[in-house]
């Protein structure tokens, strides 16, 4: 993370620390499992830390529940995309099993623990093609996103300060 911070801090210096702890929790992968460590080593307030980190990682969400879809579909038969649509898709549908099964609390379990390969992006591709309904989606994938921002604070600000 340190490595993170610094790269930002040097290419990004322009933009309030606020605008890069969202940007950066917009991020797949990172998301806000970046973003809360990030805003604690950029110094601000823990409030501030959450609010942008999870606005920055609720941002994307409903475009990929609504879209990917759509987006996949476009992109499927195409030689330079559609190994890459597939590819996605697989990936995502092995780690669906949780959330197969358990539908709601296994989507909200699956964005909410923040380890690896969890979080809104994935769960919100897997609730899509899983076709969740979109009002039950949302609703897991914001829960989820509440907890991981919570583990996440407690951790870079809390009992388990980085």
């Amino acid at each position: 993370m340190q490595e993170v911070a610094q790269w930002v801090s040097t290419h990004l210096s322009f933009l309030p620390p606020q605008a890069i702890v969202m940007i950066v929790s917009m991020l797949p992968l990172i998301e806000l499992r970046g973003g809360i460590p990030l805003a604690r080593l950029l110094m601000l307030p823990l409030p501030e830390a959450i609010f942008f980190s999870v606005l920055g990682n609720i941002i994307p969400i409903p475009f990929i529940l609504l879209f990917i879809g759509k987006i996949f579909d476009w992109l499927r038969p195409t030689k330079t995309f559609g190994g890459i649509v597939e590819k996605l898709e697989n990936r995502a549908m092995k780690k669906s099993g949780n959330v197969a099964r358990a539908e709601f609390w296994g989507l909200v379990a699956f964005v909410g623990i923040p380890i690896p390969g969890t979080g809104g992006w994935t769960g919100a591709l897997i609730a899509s093609l899983l076709k969740v309904d979109l009002k039950k989606a949302s609703l897991a994938i914001l829960l989820g996103i509440a907890i991981a921002a919570t583990i996440m604070s407690l951790i870079s600000y809390g009992i388990f300060r980085m």
